[in-house]
């Protein structure tokens, strides 16, 4: 009988697949994961910090999964439907293909409201197209990080239905499944012929009533309305320089990482993935980090996603003025800043890199530079907009003065080492782009600030950097005052017009950095043996390379650069993701996956690149902070 149910013998928990085997899927709330042998190893709802549902991303046996992939021998190529963001596996065997499509469906308002959905919905399509293949399918829901493994319970028509302290998860399916593991998950193996083509709906609800969704020709319309729905937002995009395609993929999956209700951007989707297989260095990136906030503006203006960049804008001056006039480093997608770390011991792990945690005590931290981040953001946003409310401006008034009362304490710096304070030479020219932008936001009419305190004070850092974070003798600007290591957060300086990449000071820093942090295109975050309080062991940075990129083509080097960009987008994965770290050695990518910074400084570069080759004009917010670190040349 056509796609019957036979005996359902899995084979023992694969080994973990490569970070970079793994897709997103998302509707701009919550976020999966999806590995090439259609595993959806990874899956937090209703928000991306929320407690997974399948975890074995983390833990192969305990995490669970929802898997859909063949039974015997096969191979598997993958790609995103073109500008869309649902994923199409295309399965080979001996005996036929068979086309996995994989998505969180996404639609206009009008549509949500018109029609009645569950608040969110992973809708898998298989479609035989040519022979026929058997296929297995594994429905494993455990909830809170796998700490629950809740009975099924089976509703006839309306599928497998299991609750979530509040919440239901309802998994409707046109393929036969059987329950397995006494009632706690479910599965079968089925037969797909060419041309067949059926439907899998997991639908979650904690808020209203649950629904779940038809099948049949209405999945198949909710898949059409996502895709026109993505293929629209793409098509927004104003950008017509180089490199175009691997821009507007990158910018797809920022839209993924951005929380719609809020308009807060999360660094990434994931927690724990580590730096090194095996090591410590694992934390969660599920947040929004206020440090992002000036290259993401740049980086979504530029596009043209004006509105995005306004929703982020709006989420940055509400988080920040929850804990005003301080700053907090990071914020949840809400705004909140209770974000306490802890380790769940129960989960092994990925690839048994241990602990695996959630929240990020980062929350805790001292970073100075995320005042000149913020404030260069809302610089950005000042040159479109013109004059802030007079509450606006007193807030920012705040801000500024708070760096003044602050700017000569150590921090932890923008890498979040653990092992104490410093003054980290970073953070001090942040002090001074914070400064001297709320000058010139002042001087623009845009706001009114204390403006001669503020003149005083970012003439002062200048002073300080310059003597204590430049080592005459290295030739270099330092990670910290009175060193002789460097880092690359050094490589933003001419990004923020602190000084210029055609000054011989940042000539120097630069070919300092590469000598010490490049292994080919790739840079590390800092030097090998710095201690930052944990065992050493990490991967280079991704947006580290591309910042290596920028300076070169804003020094003058348009062809090294242009070179170093095409190496680096070699590291992408088959459907354009990047992690946060790339191993030199391998290739492979590390760290949490994928990562927002490294994509929005792959959208960056290409930006500086096509200004430098004359196919963009730069910014008047460029020019105008460029101008900055030239007229004030140390």
């Amino acid at each position: 009988m056509r796609n019957a149910i036979e005996s359902v013998a899995y084979p023992p928990y694969p080994p973990y697949p490569p970070i970079s085997d793994y897709a997103l899927i998302g509707d701009c709330r919550g976020a999966g994961l999806v590995s090439k042998d259609g595993s959806l190893d990874w899956l937090c709802l209703p928000r991306f910090d929320s407690p997974s549902i399948f975890a074995a991303l983390l833990d192969a046996e305990r995490g669970g999964r929802f898997r859909i992939r063949p039974s015997g021998e096969f191979s598997a190529t993958r790609r995103y439907l073109p500008d869309t963001n649902i994923l199409e596996t295309t399965f080979t065997s001996p005996g036929g293909t068979v086309a996995l499509r994989d998505l969180m469906p996404v639609s206009s308002e009008e549509d949500k409201r018109a029609r009645l959905a569950p608040q969110h919905e992973i809708l898998r399509e298989v479609e035989g197209l040519s022979g026929e293949m058997e296929l297995e399918i594994l429905y494993q829901p455990r909830p809170e990080y796998g700490r629950s493994r809740p009975i099924l319970r089976q509703r006839g028509a309306l599928g497998f239905w299991c609750e979530l302290h509040g919440a239901a998860l309802a998994l409707h399916s046109e393929l036969p499944l059987k329950v397995l593991d006494d009632g706690r998950s479910a599965g079968g193996v089925v037969r797909i012929r060419a041309g067949e083509r059926k439907y899998l709906s997991l639908a979650y609800s904690d808020e209203g009533p649950a629904v779940v969704p038809l099948l049949g020709s209405a999945a198949c319309d909710r898949c059409e309305r996502s895709a026109r729905w993505w293929q629209a937002w793409a098509a927004r995009c104003t950008y017509q320089g180089p490199y175009r395609d691997m821009v507007v993929r990158s910018a797809l999956a920022l839209k993924l990482m951005a929380y719609a209700p809020s308009g807060a951007v999360v660094a990434a989707p994931t927690t724990s993935l580590p730096e090194q297989l095996g090591g410590v260095r694992n934390w969660d990136y599920r947040y929004c980090w206020l440090r992002d906030a000036s290259f993401t503006l740049r980086a979504l203006f530029t596009l043209g996603y004006d509105e995005e960049a306004h929703a982020f804008l709006s989420w940055m001056l509400h988080a920040t003025r929850l804990t005003w006039p301080e700053l907090r480093v990071l914020y949840d997608v809400y705004g909140e800043a209770r974000l306490s770390e802890r380790e769940l011991s129960h989960l092994s792990g990925y690839a048994d890199s241990r602990p695996v945690r959630v929240g990020n005590d980062a929350l805790n931290q001292l970073q100075l530079d995320v005042y000149g981040e913020v404030i260069d953001g809302i610089a950005r946003f000042a040159d479109r907009t013109g004059r802030f409310d007079r509450d606006t401006s007193r807030m920012l008034d705040g801000l500024g003065r708070t760096v003044c009362r602050r700017w000569r304490e150590p921090d932890e710096g923008i890498w979040e080492g653990r092992s104490g304070r410093f003054h980290h030479t970073h953070s001090k020219a942040l002090c001074w782009v914070a400064l001297d932008r709320l000058i010139t936001m002042h001087e623009a009419g845009h706001l009114s600030v204390s403006v001669d305190l503020f003149r005083a004070h970012r003439d002062a850092i200048r002073t300080e950097v310059e003597t204590h974070g430049y080592n005459v003798q290295l030739g270099t600007y330092t990670s910290t005052f009175d060193g002789t290591e460097v880092d690359a957060s050094l490589l933003t300086l001419p990004l923020y017009g602190y000084v210029a990449a055609t000054h011989p000071r940042m000539r120097s820093t630069c070919t300092r950095i590469h000598e010490r942090l490049a292994r080919g295109s790739l840079l590390y975050r800092y030097e090998t043996g710095a201690d930052d309080g944990l065992p050493p062991g990490e991967g280079a940075f991704g947006i580290c390379s591309f910042w290596g990129v920028e300076c070169a083509a804003r020094a003058g080097d348009v062809v090294g650069a242009t070179q170093t960009f095409e190496q680096l987008l070699s590291y992408a994965n088959d459907v354009g993701l990047l992690a946060e770290e790339i191993d030199p050695a391998s290739g492979t990518a590390l760290g949490n996956f994928p990562q927002a910074f490294t994509h929005v400084g792959l959208i960056n570069a290409a930006l500086t690149l096509a200004e430098r080759q004359g196919q963009l004009a730069p910014t008047e917010h460029d020019r105008v902070s460029s101008q900055a670190g030239t007229e004030a040349r140390p």
